[in-house]
């Protein structure tokens, strides 16, 4: 059975580019860690932005609220 996967996506503030990503619980934590905002770089720009995990990936967010629940 395959592992459940989560869909982040996001938009540079700056140009406008989009970008989803789709991760593994285990992959999210990894990279970002336990944290409310996520820190991205655009591939078209390189521009640094914060994302609000809530918006980037409601999905997990609400999954990973209801862990520590």
């Amino acid at each position: 059975m395959s592992e459940k996967r989560y869909r982040m996506q996001t938009a540079c503030p700056q140009c406008g580019c989009s970008q989803v990503i789709a991760m593994s619980d285990q992959e999210i934590k990894d990279r970002f860690g336990d944290v409310p905002n996520v820190e991205l770089n655009c591939g078209e720009c390189m521009a640094k932005y914060e994302k609000p995990m809530a918006e980037a990936c409601p999905e997990w967010d609400k999954a990973c609220k209801a862990e520590k629940a």
